[in-house]
């Protein structure tokens, strides 16, 4: 934790009093107590997901080919943890001839046993001025990438938990690499606090995202819980053509997604796209 604190603080070294409240406030205890030292990649992740002990039926995975095509899973985002635990050990059991990566914010390559499944997103510093090339990169070798487009999870939106607007970056770089684009539907939510705590940082207009440091605290909530994924049809990189802008064509998925979810967050309704 000590090194974390330091990489976000400029390199400075923190004081033991600061390190000992954010471990207890970020739950690193029971973070460490998921991780098994002996395994990293998809058998971490698998290890992880049993210790949580949470149960998730899945639809329509199966009808995703593997065949040698290569996909963006593009997924709403309603957790911050757990869905995207469950959902990157679910596409790299699927294909497991395919490496797998999951676009994440780059705080969390201090998972070290999970850090080989990850493309680190950073938006300040060397690496932000780097972010094209690295996903270019990815998007044009074999990886099964899944990515969470709204950059952020879900907030309370008019009464509904549902993503901030979908960002292009998926369509951008997929489609042009002959991408095929699968939409993902995960049914579950955070606790009320998280969403008041979200909503109150957005009237303030706070620039430090306060309520990402609850997420561990949410995935500690979430043990034993039950969620329900859905996969759609994979829709062909032909599909995207000049008939939208990228960013239409981001705004189109997400409703599509909430619309396979049965017309809202909390349905589960597989819809065919095309």
């Amino acid at each position: 934790m000590e090194a974390v604190v330091a990489s976000r603080i400029g390199g400075k070294r923190p004081s033991k009093l600061l390190v000992a409240i954010l471990e207890k406030y970020l739950r690193v205890d029971f973070l460490n107590s998921l991780f098994d030292d002996d395994k990293r990649g998809v058998d971490c992740l698998n290890g992880i997901i049993g210790r949580l002990g949470v149960t998730f039926p899945v639809k329509g995975l199966d009808d995703v080919p593997n065949d040698g095509r290569r996909y963006v899973f593009a997924s709403n985002h309603p957790l911050g943890g757990i869905d995207g635990l469950i959902e990157s050990a679910l596409i790299a059991s699927r294909f497991p001839d395919s490496p797998f990566r999951c676009q994440v914010n780059d705080f969390l390559m201090s998972l070290s046993p999970l850090s080989d499944l990850f493309i680190p997103i950073s938006k300040t510093g060397a690496q932000s001025r780097d972010l094209p090339q690295l996903l270019d990169s990815h998007y044009a070798g074999d990886e099964q990438i899944l990515v969470f487009p709204a950059g952020l999870c879900s907030r309370r939106i008019d009464g509904l938990v549902r993503d901030l607007p979908w960002k292009k970056t998926f369509v951008q770089k997929g489609v042009p690499n002959g991408r095929w684009i699968v939409p993902v539907f995960f049914k579950g939510r955070n606790s009320s606090r998280f969403y008041r705590v979200a909503a109150l940082c957005a009237r303030l207009g706070l620039k430090f995202n306060l309520a990402m440091t609850l997420l561990p605290d949410e995935v500690y909530r979430g043990r034993g819980k039950h969620y329900e994924v859905i996969f759609g049809k994979p829709i062909p990189p032909s599909y995207f053509d000049d008939s939208k802008t990228p960013e239409q064509w981001a705004a189109w998925l997400r409703d599509e997604v909430y619309r396979m979810g049965a017309a809202g967050p909390e349905g589960g309704r597989i819809r065919t796209l095309i």
